[in-house]
């Protein structure tokens, strides 16, 4: 069995120096690079199973890469950055970022949540046993073996996340799931403060299944409880 490889972008060598060493006292094998050319360079050729990524690199910054690299792959990424506002944050997370730690962080943390990440990674991926794995709705099929999504014969491109959440709220219809419940099945880890994380989700989702054009809406919200599938 191979060890489990984390890729850190970030151009500033002390800070990419602290995170490599607390990663390897967890076992992980570390790769580091400084520009996010080289970051996009090395997931093409190289088994990556997370990425931790600064926003502001040279070449490439990490919004760039992100979107390059959620054109072929889907292994989490946790952006790591100096930018605090609540703009970058959503806009990291809609592009397909699965977590967001602003600088100063402690290590302990950041290894945390990277065992997190690749704890719902690795279990999302295991193969699926007595489980539905398709789900067709009115011209909506969402395939839990291929990860893709189709809307009357057209794909539907959705970021990890995007496609979790949908697939959770597909897969149980006309149950009502809590913002706190989606946000422990779909993130993997406990609920804090994840309410706004979740609604720039479903969003998003709505707006790429195009709800605003139909009456009876995939993604129906149930006020003061959470969301349900529509089918």
């Amino acid at each position: 069995m191979r060890s489990i490889t984390i890729l850190i972008a970030d151009d500033e060598e002390e800070i990419a120096d602290l995170v490599a060493i607390h990663l390897e006292k967890e076992g992980y094998e570390v790769i580091k690079v400084s520009d996010g050319e080289e970051a996009v360079r090395v997931v093409e050729t190289q088994n990556i199973d997370l990425l931790i990524l600064d926003i502001m690199m040279p070449k490439m910054d990490g919004f760039e890469v992100t979107r390059h690299i959620r054109e072929k792959f889907n292994m989490p990424i946790i952006f790591l950055s100096a930018k605090q506002s609540d703009f970058d944050k959503v806009q990291g997370l809609v592009i397909g970022a699965d977590d967001y730690m602003t600088k100063p962080f402690t290590p302990i943390e950041l290894v945390a949540r990277v065992n997190a990440q690749l704890r719902r990674f690795m279990k999302l991926n295991q193969p699926i046993v007595e489980s539905k794995s398709c789900v067709e709705v009115g011209g909506l099929v969402i395939s839990a073996e291929e990860r893709t999504v189709t809307l009357y014969a057209k794909r539907i491109e959705l970021t990890p996340k995007e496609f979790d959440i949908l697939y959770l709220l597909a897969s149980h219809p006309k149950k009502v799931f809590s913002v706190e419940n989606i946000f422990t099945q779909v993130w993997g880890e406990a609920y804090f403060e994840g309410a706004n994380t979740v609604m720039v989700h479903i969003r998003t989702l709505r707006k790429k299944l195009e709800d605003d054009h139909r009456k009876d809406k995939w993604i129906k919200t149930v006020w003061g409880v959470g969301y349900t599938f529509n089918g």
